[in-house]
């Protein structure tokens, strides 16, 4: 075989060798309607990167869902590239991108929630029965928790929640056009300020307490944050006030573990109280502004926040600090505070590897102090009755009281208020009414969806932060979904691991694969126990973020206090 060296004879080409002169710029061209659309819809506000999420709500809410051309549009009024607004639409459940080509959703959504709570009172039934019922018009989509697990099952027309929902009260709702948020009856402004609240906030502000006296009576009292992980409230105000300002605050009000509701409940019914909580803290670390992450699936909340914010700024009661009201999108990673702190900032809410923890950089890469609701809406109590009210509360070892989202088998569901360290046994027979007639508890999710499943011979354990280590559970956001001989273990674990696979972020390969293919695995109907095995330990080791690390607890939990639920 030879190879020739001689030069090979190209035909000439009229213009070859010269740069064409292109009419238009790359990429997919800004319509000129849909940008004069984007800025009517933006009008005054300033155009920051940050909002990004805010503005592709702005466009959804008008339209219905985001086209192409609105994408093209916002990214040019932005200086963004078309790929990174795309990117970041696309990372969220609750935009509807509309390809070129391709035809728009139905004007109206019915989603049902399929979660735990929700698929034990017939969420399924609902899904099957639902699109034959309603027009061509509506669309219907399983969805995941809603945070209303005690009034299961959930529907949402539109933004408007439908509690314990059949197939005649969903349709009911269409036809009637209910489709906007309800919005509870809660305590105003002027009945809490009458009642005497903000008077801790005015004397913070007015030199009568000191930060260091303040953030010493938390301490004291053991307040802990109340969104999972549990760490103690004090000692992270302390490590955020070590690093040197400025310094910003975010409120995490994104509870989407499946089972858990309690900060709603406070955020609708008395939501000064958590507003001064919040304002209390950001005082003591001197927060600059402060960033409240509001779950999407909380519009009646959001609506009662738009109303309220004006009041206290009216007032004079933000001090030196500035509230933002952040929107989120249906994204459960961004519970994770990280992940929070990156949709904040308007982007995809992709976990952060750590370390630098948030309290050292945070948002906007300053020192960040994060805290759940319910944490900031006992702070009033705590600082006005003493450290000893709080603290002084519990049972067997627990320190405090608790906030518990109760659902599933029982006659009373809801929010109980009690004492740290409560067993499930307790909470059933004294604060749920016990166990629904004609079930008998089997087992009981003592910290929502990734918390792990428990049998009924371990029911008079502490349900407190760590007592439950050693089962390889834990109590997190202290959502307690209990469970009875009627129920499937194994089938309740695989819908546990759905939701996983549904809401992993995508960013590491243990989270994204381990979860779908532990979805496979279980759904096969034949569990393999050390493939599974292998693959839970795979996934808690080399996770980014606790979704991945902890998405196997109920898997594990099955394999070890129900296997007779396998065969």
């Amino acid at each position: 075989m030879t190879v020739s060296t001689a030069p090979v004879a190209i035909e000439h080409v009229p213009g070859a060798g010269k740069r064409r002169k292109r009419f238009t710029n790359k990429g997919r061209q800004v319509d000129d309607t849909a940008l004069r659309e984007v800025q009517g819809l933006l009008g005054e506000r300033d155009r920051r990167r940050d909002h990004l999420i805010e503005f592709l709500h702005l466009i959804q809410d008008e339209f219905g869902h985001l086209s192409a051309t609105h994408i093209t549009a916002l990214a040019h009024e932005l200086r963004l590239v078309q790929a990174e607004v795309y990117e970041v639409a696309s990372f969220y459940a609750h935009f509807d991108i509309v390809r070129q080509g391709e035809e728009p959703p139905p004007p109206l959504t019915v989603r049902v929630c399929d979660s735990l709570s929700c698929e034990l009172a017939g969420a399924k039934a609902l899904l099957e029965q639902l699109p034959g019922h309603l027009g061509a018009g509506v669309r219907v989509v399983r969805a995941p928790c809603m945070g209303r697990c005690a009034t299961a099952p959930v529907a949402e027309a539109g933004h408007h929640h439908i509690d314990r929902a059949t197939v005649d009260t969903i349709a009911a709702a269409v036809e009637s056009g209910q489709t906007h948020p309800r919005i509870p009856v809660y305590i105003d402004f002027a009945a809490y300020s009458a009642a005497g609240g903000y008077e801790l906030l005015k004397a913070c502000y007015a030199g009568t307490h000191e930060r260091d006296s303040v953030t010493q009576s938390v301490s004291d009292s053991g307040l802990r944050g109340l969104g999972g992980a549990g760490f103690p409230t004090g000692r992270k105000w302390g490590f955020v006030r070590s690093y040197p300002g400025p310094r910003l605050m975010a409120v995490n009000a994104d509870e989407g573990e499946p089972g858990t509701f309690k900060d709603r409940h406070y955020l609708q019914t008395d939501p000064h109280r958590f507003l001064e909580g919040m304002l209390i803290a950001a005082w003591v670390v001197e927060a600059r502004t402060v960033f409240i992450y509001l779950r999407d699936e909380y519009p009646f909340v959001r609506e009662i926040l738009l109303a309220e914010l004006p009041k206290i700024e009216a007032a004079g009661l933000l001090g030196e600090a500035e509230v933002e009201l952040r929107r989120g999108a249906g994204a459960y990673i961004c519970g994770e505070e990280s992940s929070m702190i990156e949709s904040i900032e308007g982007k995809r809410g992709l976990p952060r590897h750590r370390p630098p923890y948030v309290a050292e950089v945070g948002i906007f890469g300053r020192p960040t102090l994060v805290q759940n609701v319910e944490t900031l809406y006992w702070l009033r109590d705590i600082l006005q009755q003493g450290p000893e009210w709080f603290a002084d509360e519990g049972r067997n070892g627990g320190k405090g009281m608790r906030s518990f989202s109760v659902s599933g088998r029982v006659n009373d569901p809801g929010v109980k208020f009690a004492p740290a360290g409560i067993t499930v046994r307790e909470l059933i027979d004294e604060y749920c009414g016990g166990m629904l007639p004609g079930h008998t508890l089997k087992g009981y999710l003592p910290g929502g969806a990734s918390g792990g499943i428990l049998p009924a011979s371990l029911a008079d354990l502490p349900l407190e932060f760590g007592a439950l280590d050693a089962h390889g559970c834990f109590v997190g956001s202290h959502a307690v979904v209990v469970l009875s001989e009627q129920d499937n273990m194994g089938d309740v674990a695989l819908n546990l691991m759905r939701f996983f696979e549904d809401e992993s972020c995508g960013q590491c390969t243990p989270c994204r694969v381990g979860t779908e293919k532990a979805v496979k695995l279980m759904a096969s109907g034949q569990w393999q126990s050390e493939p599974l095995r292998e693959l839970c330990q795979t996934m808690a080791d080399a996770s980014i973020c606790g979704l991945g690390q902890a998405a196997a607890n109920p898997l594990l939990s099955v394999l070890k206090f129900f296997p007779e639920d396998l065969k």
